[in-house]
């Protein structure tokens, strides 16, 4: 496993001394492998919102940003309303599934894995392939997509935020987290990842950074 979520977890664990270990989720378990403590710490891909801050003990500040946007064909869709009325395929559990059929009167499909639902576009099921920007990015700069592309705007932005369990919030291990959610966007540790795998920049990012930057000494100091 690698990228920027596995660094930072790596980053965690390097502060506190331990040996990190990884456990693969979905956004469909991913509340209830924290809930149940078969994970200490969520940092995969997301959300933060209303309905989750009531399950988990979200922290802040974010460390990332994304929305939704769409991967398909090239010269097929050129415009969110292209959409209406036809199928796209999605992740099972994302929250913006149910607000996209909505708004733009599409029949989600909805996959349990990601590469189910990519082949299931590939193979002509859907029209479209519905998922951050952040992997539909990645993935357009593998070979195998090179017939795709990115052709409509991002849709309700929203930070990423890594979690822990709810009761943990404001004791230790969440205020821990919280300074380390404050490090990674102060020093500018986060505008480093970005270069780091050649993402394109981010002004939210450069933005984060600005807004939470502190006195570097301080920080290297810990105290």
């Amino acid at each position: 496993m690698q990228g920027i979520e596995v660094d930072l977890a790596k980053d965690v664990a390097d502060k506190l001394g331990v040996k990190l270990e990884t456990v693969i989720i979905n956004s469909a378990n991913r509340i209830q492998f924290l809930q149940q403590g078969k994970i200490d710490l969520i940092i995969g891909g997301m959300y933060d919102t209303t309905e989750r801050r009531k399950a988990v003990g979200i922290i802040e500040p974010a460390y990332w940003t994304s929305g939704p946007t769409l991967m398909a064909k090239r010269g097929v869709i050129k415009d969110w309303k292209d959409i209406e009325g036809k199928p796209v395929c999605g992740k099972q559990g994302v929250a913006y599934n149910k607000k996209v059929e909505q708004d733009y009167k599409v029949r989600i499909v909805a996959f349990a894995g990601n590469s189910e639902g990519k082949e299931a576009l590939r193979s002509g099921k859907c029209v479209a392939w519905l998922y951050d920007d952040v992997s539909i990015m990645a993935d357009l700069e593998a070979p195998e997509w090179a017939d795709y592309e990115m052709p409509v705007s991002v849709l309700y932005n929203n930070p990423w935020a890594a979690a822990v369990p709810l009761e943990e919030l404001d004791k230790p291990w969440g205020v821990f987290m919280t300074g380390m959610a404050y490090r990674w966007q102060s020093t500018g540790k986060l505008v480093e990842l970005e270069g780091q795998y050649k993402l394109k920049p981010s002004e939210w990012f450069a933005q984060q950074h600005e807004k939470h930057r502190w006195d570097a000494s301080y920080l290297e100091g810990g105290k």
